[in-house]
C-alpha cells in the first residue's frame, strides 16, 4: 500500500518514516518543499495526483503558534486552504486522508479532559487555522480521518524536551508555567497508532472514515510537571539537569494565548482501533535517552 505523508523534517513523519521501516507492506513516500509547497496553490494537489497514493497523511503544517499572530494570512493558506486541496486531491485518485489536527481548536476552559464532540472555539490564529483545515478536509473527501493531537515530542526536531535538555546544559535552575494542563505525546507513539490505522486500509476497513478522533498520550500532566518529570529521567541517565521553579502564565506572557486544558481524551480511537496510547510517562524515558546520546 502507497502512503504519501506531507513534510520531510516533522517529528511525525520522521517517527512514521522510522516506525514503518520494519513493515513491507507499505511504502512511505515523505515530500516537502520544492516537490510538495503548501504555500504555493496546487502544489501539494499536484504532488498528490502525480503519486496517486491509497492513503494521504497531511503530517506538514505551519506550527508557528505566537508568529502566527503577525501571519494569519500565511498560517491559513498553509493550515487551512492547503489542506483542503490535498484532501481534494487525495478525492481525486480514489485516497483516503488523515489530517492531523490540535488542541488549540479548544478554548481550554472546560475542566474535563476534551472529547471529540466538544465545541470547538479556537482562541488565537494558529488554531483557527487549523480548525479551518479541519473543516475543508470534511468538505473536500468524506473517506478523512482526523486526529487531533497535542504536546508532540520526539528526538527529531524542535520540541519542549529537547529545548528543556538544552538549557539545563547552561543553568541550574529553570521557571516553567505550572497551570496549563495536557497529554504530552511521543510522536513515536503516534507513528505506530498511525501504523494501527493503515493496517485497517490495507486489509480494505473502512474503521473511522468520516470522524475526528483524540490521539494523545495516556495521563496528563502541567508543562511544570513535564518538565520536572525530563529532569528525572535526565538525572537517572547521568545527563545534565536542573531544577525547576513553577510559574503562573501570566508571569510568562505569549502573543499567543495558550489552552489552560489541553487535555484530550483519546478512549474513543482506543475503542475503535484496539490501540491505546502509552502513559507519557512510560513514552518519555526513550527520547530522553535518544537526545542525550546524540
Amino acid at each position: 500500500m502507497k502512503v504519501l505523508v506531507t513534510g520531510r523534517a516533522g517529528q511525525l513523519v520522521r517517527s512514521l518514516v522510522e516506525r514503518s521501516a520494519g513493515v513491507p507492506e507499505l511504502e512511505i513516500a515523505a515530500l516537502g518543499r520544492p516537490e510538495l509547497d503548501l504555500e504555493v496553490p496546487g502544489s501539494a494537489a499536484a504532488a498528490v495526483r502525480r503519486a496517486a497514493p491509497d492513503v494521504v497523511i497531511n503530517a506538514a503544517a505551519y506550527t508557528a503558534v505566537d508568529l502566527a499572530e503577525d501571519e494569519p494570512e500565511r498560517a491559513m493558506r498553509i493550515n487551512g486552504d492547503a489542506a483542503g486541496e490535498i484532501a481534494a486531491a487525495a478525492r481525486g485518485v480514489g485516497a483516503a486522508i488523515v489530517q492531523i489536527s490540535t488542541d488549540y481548536v479548544f478554548d481550554g476552559r472546560r475542566p474535563t479532559p476534551y472529547r471529540e464532540d466538544a465545541s470547538t472555539a479556537p482562541l488565537g490564529a494558529y488554531g483557527r487555522s487549523k480548525l479551518a483545515g479541519e473543516e475543508q478536509v470534511r468538505r473536500s473527501n468524506p473517506d478523512h480521518l482526523i486526529l487531533r493531537t497535542a504536546w508532540v515530542y520526539s528526538p527529531f526536531g524542535q520540541n519542549f524536551v529537547k529545548t528543556m535538555m538544552r538549557v539545563a546544559q547552561s543553568r541550574g535552575e529553570i521557571t516553567v508555567v505550572a497551570d496549563q494542563q495536557g497529554n504530552p505525546t511521543s510522536a513515536l507513539d503516534l507513528a505506530d497508532a498511525l501504523l494501527a490505522v493503515l493496517e485497517r486500509c490495507r486489509h480494505g476497513e473502512r474503521t473511522g472514515l468520516g470522524s475526528a478522533y483524540h490521539l494523545a498520550g495516556t495521563g496528563s500532566t502541567s508543562w511544570f510537571g513535564f518538565a520536572e518529570a525530563i529532569f528525572q529521567e535526565c538525572r537517572a541517565l547521568g545527563f545534565p539537569a536542573a531544577e525547576v521553579r513553577p510559574i503562573r502564565t501570566s508571569d510568562w506572557p505569549t502573543k499567543a494565548v495558550r489552552p489552560t486544558n489541553s487535555r484530550l481524551d483519546s478512549s474513543r480511537f482506543a475503542a475503535d482501533f484496539a490501540f491505546a496510547m502509552p502513559h507519557w510517562r512510560q513514552s518519555l524515558g526513550e527520547v530522553v535517552r535518544r537526545l542525550g546520546a546524540s
